[in-house]
């Protein structure tokens, strides 16, 4: 396994990180989803038996069992090897003695008397302020002074210049952030990992394979790779992208089965799994890759929001944003989980009236009353 410097804090992670949103489930008759313990305790170990030291979970994943789960699974000497990063989402910090109580739940469903690393999760250029006004970084740094938590950390989705700000607010021990061969001029974009480099912050990435899509190549993007002489997988490909830069101190990827876990233990242990490893040549194919998988959209919506706000809130971008990926990867497992919390906050296809506001605003001229329901119609049907 190669490892990396985790930025200012004085240890190395293993280059690939275990995510613990996406663990084995079994499906139960009336239609819900709960962790398959026997299954994910059986990765978690074996991750840690090969090399595998940064384990990622979250308050709320796996409906707030995810952290449990690891707790549980790393008993019998397994804490004391690995570091275990974990998050606390703004929208459950009602007051300061929440975040406590929040933190000391989580100590004990991880069965550990401290944290490694402790993210605000998922900061959003909405409630950045309240964030600030509210001290509760603050409150993160007596957690560190009690020697509850050790780093202080964020996670982010969204563009760059929101993503400056946060980072230049506070000298944070590391940032999480989304990226991966398709977000490369999305999301913080490659300048924002450059300046995380810049300000000696440990750089993690999550979604490097986009929710898995990523891992399996259509026809026309398959054609890319092969055409290559040295033959990798695309999720190998996918992964060399993103260790190729010097600044990500860790690359997150969570595994559902021993298969994907195995392959992605190898491809980090490759003795060429480094930095600075690719060749102008393997970059220009990067480029063709993604070239092939941005022809594969359906629906062209261009993201301008035009066509909102929809009265009766149908987030129609967002819809079709999944729906589209979906279509790239011949694959709607992730799309199906992300439109289910479209669901759930009411902002579905469902609730299209057919009024055609929008449709007299697209720029694009698209008839966004039949995709709604042909996006409704692909998409709709995960249980989580």
């Amino acid at each position: 396994m190669q490892y990396r410097p985790y930025g200012k804090l004085d240890f190395q992670v293993s280059a690939f990180g275990m995510g613990c949103m996406r663990l084995p489930r079994i499906l139960k008759e009336d239609g819900t989803a709960e962790v398959d313990r026997e299954k994910a305790y059986e990765l978690i170990r074996y991750a840690a038996d090969h090399g595998v030291n940064y384990f990622d979970t979250a308050y709320g994943y796996h409906h707030q069992t995810s952290e449990a789960v690891l707790g549980e699974a790393l008993q019998g000497g397994y804490r004391e090897r690995v570091k275990i990063a974990t998050k606390q989402p703004f929208n459950v910090m009602k007051t300061h003695a929440d975040i406590r109580r929040n933190l000391e739940n989580t100590l004990k469903k991880l069965r550990t008397d401290y944290i490694d690393v402790y993210l605000i999760h998922n900061i959003q250029a909405n409630v950045w302020e309240d964030i600030k006004a509210r001290n509760i970084l603050e409150e993160y740094e007596k957690f560190r002074q009690e020697g509850l938590i050790r780093g202080i950390a964020f996670s982010y989705h969204g563009e760059f210049e929101a993503f400056k700000d946060i980072l230049s607010y506070y000298p944070w021990d590391m940032c999480q952030v989304q990226q991966n061969l398709l977000d490369c001029d999305k999301e913080v974009t490659e300048e924002g990992i450059r300046l995380a480099g810049e300000k000696g912050c440990a750089l993690v990435i999550m979604e490097p394979l986009r929710g898995g899509g990523l891992a399996n190549a259509p026809e026309d993007v398959q054609a890319v790779y092969n055409s290559y002489p040295v033959k990798r997988s695309p999720a190998e490909w996918a992964f060399r992208y993103l260790y190729d830069h010097p600044q990500v101190s860790c690359i997150l990827s969570g595994v559902t089965t021993m298969e994907q876990l195995k392959d992605n233990i190898r491809i980090f242990s490759e003795a060429d799994a480094v930095a600075d490893s690719m060749t102008q040549e393997e970059r220009d194919l990067m480029l063709r890759a993604k070239a092939a998988y941005e022809s594969r959209v359906t629906i062209p919506c261009t993201g301008c929001e035009y066509c909102m706000p929809c009265p009766q809130k149908v987030d129609i971008p967002g819809i079709f944003q999944k729906y589209n990926t979906g279509m790239m990867f011949k694959n709607f497992d992730n799309p199906k989980r992300t439109y289910m919390f479209t669901k759930n906050a009411n902002q579905s296809a469902v609730n299209c009236i057919e009024c055609g506001a929008c449709m007299k605003k697209c720029p694009q001229h698209i008839d966004i009353i039949s995709q709604l329901k042909a996006a409704h119609e692909a998409l709709d049907g995960w249980k989580e």
